[in-house]
């Protein structure tokens, strides 16, 4: 079933540009994609074929002329349905926002349509990215492409599906507990959560706040690099972002240079030392800790000391749904979620001592994870704590029999790194023995991503080589024929 729509991004780019390949055709084989197994996995659930039509035939005439329209010309893009694009529906997964069309791009859709990207398709995602399931009241459920019966994850569901599938070449998320790097592990696809303001975001209510942060995602590493490279151009948010600032080595995303992983130390981490991790995780993470230790100069077992992380990112979270969400509780509750409620009532028994507390306490998480890296080069931990579940079940109520204490429970190996304000890659690692994915995370220095996402595609080579490690791809005749 192999089309022009499976080439990776970097691949149709250069094609295009060299005019060995058609933006037109492009643009056909990814509708034929979507045509044939969309059905079967809702991952995109809008589009604007005119407009995508009209902007591939502009590419075609400029690469015909011998012009350069941007880095993303001819490419067709998918954007979370949490971000407004320009005469594209937006609903943000919510029933109050199911017929809105925006008049104007938000900042991180600006630069990419700047860059030459023609912004065709909106992706799934829980309402307001709530939940790490995709699943909302306007479109349904997204279903893995490795098993349509069980879950994406969440919120970046959508993006990771069709980016799986070939669907679109390039897709964007967003991350603040883990929703763009939980889809990626399930989905078997390469996610970055970067350093906070990396790619700048004015759309955040409480601006200050350094959890919700905006990433490229992609089936390739580089295909990352080149739309993160994009992202960081022309972004309009870059003024309303407190945290905003480029990569120190944001040069290396153009071409990332070679790295020889031997030269690298590495430490290996389970669980972070406080997150909820199966048995089966901790026996994925321990095979290819074997598999892959090798591969470095020297490799540890090592948690960073994260303290008590859980009650430090559920007091922020509540802070920043009640900044968000709290006049919308009070005065039509049922207009919101579940996941949405239940985030605002923890946040509205927050107390000033509470609050106080998380300030100071995020600051010492942070300056200890500083440290902890200025010891390693990468920290490599499962990218989550359980295996793809039940589609139909919001989330995991218990780990093992364990019984988690919140929703969001399930989810704390990725919201972890999120306090830590490093960058994290997610990079796929194979099967597991049902045949589902399994990812790992890479955290990186702070201000680091060129390095990362080098180092991130010396590994995706690596990996190639190693039994049982290479990034998986779904059976697309088996979603077409379902």
């Amino acid at each position: 079933m192999a089309a022009l729509c499976d080439l990776t991004a970097v691949e149709l780019a250069k094609g295009m540009r060299a005019r060995e390949l058609s933006p037109v055709e492009l643009l056909d084989s990814c509708l034929e994609r979507i045509a044939a197994v969309n059905p079967t996995l809702n991952a995109v659930v809008a589009t604007d074929e005119p407009g995508a039509r009209k902007a591939a035939e502009a590419a075609e005439a400029a690469f015909a002329a011998g012009e350069d329209p941007g880095p993303l010309a001819g490419l067709p893009l998918g954007i979370k349905d949490l971000n407004e694009t320009r005469g594209l529906k937006t609903t943000y997964g919510s029933l109050m926002y199911s017929e809105f069309v925006p008049t104007a791009d938000c900042g991180v859709v600006a630069s990419l349509r700047a860059g030459g990207g023609s912004i065709f398709a909106k992706t799934n995602t829980p309402e307001f990215g709530a939940g790490a399931n995709t699943t909302n009241k306007v479109y349904g459920v997204t279903g893995n492409p490795y098993d349509p019966a069980l879950t994406c994850a969440g919120s970046s569901g959508g993006s990771a599906v069709a980016l799986a599938t070939s669907m679109l070449p390039l897709c964007n998320g967003s991350d603040l507990g883990g929703s763009l790097r939980t889809p990626a592990g399930y989905c078997g696809v390469v996610g970055l959560r970067p350093t906070p303001g990396t790619v700048p975001d004015e759309t955040r209510v409480n601006a200050f706040s350094p959890l919700s942060v905006e990433g490229p995602m992609g089936r390739t590493v580089a295909d990352c690099a080149l739309l993160l490279s994009a992202m960081l151009k022309g972004n309009t948010g870059e003024a309303l972002d407190p945290y905003a600032g480029r990569p120190a080595d944001a040069s290396l995303l153009g071409a990332l240079p070679e790295v020889d992983p031997g030269r690298l130390k590495v430490a290996f981490t389970e669980d972070l030392g406080f997150a909820p991790v199966s048995q089966q995780v901790r026996g994925l993470f321990r095979q290819r800790r074997q598999a892959i230790g090798g591969l470095f100069a020297e490799a540890q077992d090592r948690d960073p000391e994260l303290g008590e992380a859980d009650r430090l990112f559920e007091t922020l979270r509540g802070l920043n749904f009640v900044a968000s969400y709290a006049k919308t509780y009070r005065s039509k509750p049922e207009s919101l979620g579940p996941n949405v409620k239940a985030n605002v009532e923890l946040g509205l028994k927050l107390g000033a001592e509470e609050l106080g507390w998380a300030a100071a306490e995020h600051s010492r998480l942070f300056h200890r994870f500083v440290g902890f890296m200025e010891q390693v080069d990468l920290l490599i931990a499962p990218t989550a704590s359980v295996q793809p579940f039940d589609k139909t079940q919001l989330y995991p109520a218990e780990v093992d029999g364990r019984k988690l204490p919140t929703y969001i429970a399930w989810v704390a190996i990725t919201y972890g790194l999120s306090l830590t304000g490093h960058p994290v890659l997610c990079l796929p690692c194979g099967l597991d023995e049902n045949g589902l994915p399994f990812g790992l995370q890479i955290v990186g220095r702070r201000r680091q991503e060129g390095r990362l996402l080098a180092i991130g595609a010396a590994l995706e080579r690596a990996f190639r080589d190693i039994p049982g490690c290479a990034a998986p791809k779904p059976d697309l005749a088996r979603l077409a024929a379902a």
